[in-house]
């Protein structure tokens, strides 16, 4: 679970570089979908150590994300 979560985090980090370097912002759904996706890894191990609470705000953040990338996918 943690080498997913880090895998995840260097490719948001490197999509979020780019578009900073490039001001290229045609990248930015995908961006989302991975932050997304990281922060759901993220609130599955929070369940996994019974924090629920925890749990609930990065799954309702990682659904949010995932909401709002499949808009900027469909929009564009």
């Amino acid at each position: 679970m943690k080498k997913v979560k880090i895998i995840l985090a260097i490719i948001v980090l490197a999509l979020y570089a780019y578009q900073l370097i490039t001001g290229n912002t045609e990248l930015m759904p995908y961006s989302m979908l991975f932050l997304g996706a990281m922060m759901l890894v993220t609130g599955l191990g929070e369940f996994q150590k019974d924090r629920k609470e925890g749990f609930l705000g990065y799954f309702v953040v990682s659904l949010f994300l995932f909401f709002v990338s499949i808009l900027g996918l469909l929009l564009n």
